[in-house]
């Protein structure tokens, strides 16, 4: 996936607390197994949501509540939300594991303080675009600069455009290499003539 680059988009909110992951993906599609096409599902039960996300022209930005995506870890609630266009949500605090599935998939899940959250909400309202900034986690808006945060981890995969397997690969690929080479040499019969090509 590509690294994150500083956008400017309008934003969607969604002033509610504790949205969990049922509720971004009801437990009853978790059968659809493929990422394409999950978009049709996210926020399933909730048609008046959806119907408000489309009028405001479905922008990539989502202004949450606390707890966003709090309950179980179902990554295809992250899929759905991906499915939907959305790139950025802030909220002041997000279900763990959920955050981390947003910077597996590319998708900036930024904590930001409830006053900050208010304020931002309010500038939408007014029809105002937001900027976002992950390098130097911030949301600029109407002359107003905003802090978030995001672990640096995350971050550092985001900008980077990785999933947790390529930020390994890319972090230690060449210590991979190396104690496979050894392996190899070592013990043989561990490695196929597959392994090998």
């Amino acid at each position: 996936m590509p690294g994150f680059t500083p956008f400017t988009a309008p934003a969607f909110v969604l002033d509610e607390d504790d949205v969990d992951t049922d509720i971004i993906f009801p437990a009853r599609f978790l059968l659809h197994t493929e990422r394409k096409g999950l978009a049709r599902f996210a926020f399933h039960d909730r048609p008046a949501l959806l119907n408000a996300y489309a009028s405001a022209g479905s922008p990539p930005i989502l202004l949450a509540g606390a707890n966003f995506g709090c309950g179980s870890s179902r990554e295809h609630a992250v899929w759905s939300l991906d499915g939907m266009g959305l790139t950025a949500i802030f909220a002041p605090s997000f279900g763990e594991i959920f955050r981390g599935n947003c910077a597996n998939n590319g998708i900036v899940a930024g904590a930001i303080a409830p006053e900050a959250l208010t304020a931002l909400q309010g500038l939408v309202a007014d029809g105002h675009a937001l900027s976002v900034d992950l390098a130097a986690q911030s949301v600029t808006c109407d002359g107003q600069d905003f802090a978030f945060t995001v672990p640096d981890s995350d971050r550092e995969m985001l900008l980077a455009g990785w999933n947790t397997t390529t930020r390994i690969l890319a972090l230690h690929g060449q210590d991979i290499d190396a104690f496979e080479k050894a392996q190899r040499d070592s013990a043989p019969w561990l490695w196929t003539e597959e392994d090998e090509a």
